[in-house]
């Protein structure tokens, strides 16, 4: 039997490709197959995690793989900092009766207790040297962080109403002074589909192109 056409096997792969990028826009398909394409290596354009990443705020009981909080704190460690002072300090909280405490100082309690795993991204003020630097150098990490757990198929979402009790939350973790608390990432496996979302067009948001 002669070989198949390579013209063919060409065809066969675009059509392939565009079902699974028609399939991908829709979110129960994608954040099915997404841990399935992690195991096997493969790895999706990042534009399309960016553009597919939406916050969850419901989670399913089953509890993540340390490999994957692994990853995530990777990626948040990577993020870009003014004079690479890396300012970030981490929290991770799996316990169920700490996650517990800690909905009660926020007004998405609800959420904090869905989730299987909170991550709490601390200023570390003694390894400040720019506080608007050293804050947007924390809004990088934490979108590495939401689009790594993304890519992982995991749900996500950014707390920030919850830094209001900063004071609270160190006392119960037992954390010094220096640590400001910036905001607080929920995750889990998603239980809910989530909104359609528009974005402004690009015409409407470049102020100057020359």
């Amino acid at each position: 039997m002669s070989p198949p056409d390579e013209r063919y096997l060409g065809l066969i792969s675009s059509i392939i490709l565009l079902i699974f990028s028609i399939s991908f826009s829709i979110f129960p398909i994608r954040n099915f197959f997404l841990p399935i394409f992690y195991q096997k290596g493969v790895f999706l354009d990042t534009l399309e995690i960016i553009r597919t990443r939406r916050s969850i705020r419901r989670f399913e009981n089953r509890p993540i793989p340390e490999e994957f909080i692994e990853k995530i704190l990777e990626a948040a460690r990577w993020a870009p900092s003014g004079m690479n002072n890396q300012p970030w300090r981490f929290a991770v909280i799996g316990d169920e009766a700490v996650r517990e405490e800690l909905s009660t100082l926020t007004r998405y309690g609800w959420v904090v207790k869905s989730a299987k795993v909170l991550i709490a991204v601390f200023l570390d003020n003694a390894a400040s040297y720019s506080r608007i630097k050293d804050i947007q150098a924390i809004g990088a990490c934490m979108q590495n962080m939401l689009l790594e757990s993304h890519s992982l198929g995991l749900g996500a979402v950014w707390l920030g109403e919850i830094i209001k009790s900063c004071d609270h939350i160190r006392k119960i973790l037992g954390l010094s002074l220096d640590l400001e608390l910036m905001a607080v990432l929920a995750l889990g496996y998603p239980d809910e589909k989530p909104k359609i979302v528009k974005r402004k067009a690009l015409k409407d948001l470049i102020v100057f192109r020359k």
